[in-house]
């Protein structure tokens, strides 16, 4: 049970994010916060990252937290890159970002570093 709500979750996350980054840039609110963008970029991957990890946790039946970390870590990176590349071939008003990608890789790797930090504090009182 928790293994389905974990996948729907990420999944709708997914789907929001990807909807969110590929809409035409005409149809986004225009907010005049310097560099807003690119904390939205963290956010989005944080979560994404943090999603994911609950859910690959539990898919990938290790005992180890490294591999489902570093699997969400990657799967993150590659959607995040896709997403900008997505941006390039297939909106007109959207571009892709290298400082995106940045920002992306960014908000996944506080995600890991917080998850790993967070699942060694909770071992300590096991």
């Amino acid at each position: 049970m928790r293994k389905q709500l974990f996948f729907w979750t990420a999944i709708s996350w997914t789907g929001l994010v990807s909807y969110l980054c590929l809409m035409q840039s005409k149809d986004i609110p225009s907010v005049t916060i310097p560099y807003l963008d690119k904390f939205v970029h963290v956010f989005f991957h944080f979560v994404f990252t943090s999603l994911w990890f609950l859910y690959f946790r539990i898919q990938i039946k290790s005992t180890n937290v490294f591999k489902p970390l570093f699997v969400s870590f990657l799967f993150s990176l590659f959607f995040g890159i896709t997403i900008e590349i997505a941006q390039s071939l297939f909106t007109a008003t959207r571009n892709a970002d290298v400082y995106d990608v940045l920002a992306n890789s960014f908000g996944a790797l506080v995600a890991v570093f917080l998850l790993f930090r967070f699942r060694l504090s909770l071992a300590k009182y096991n």
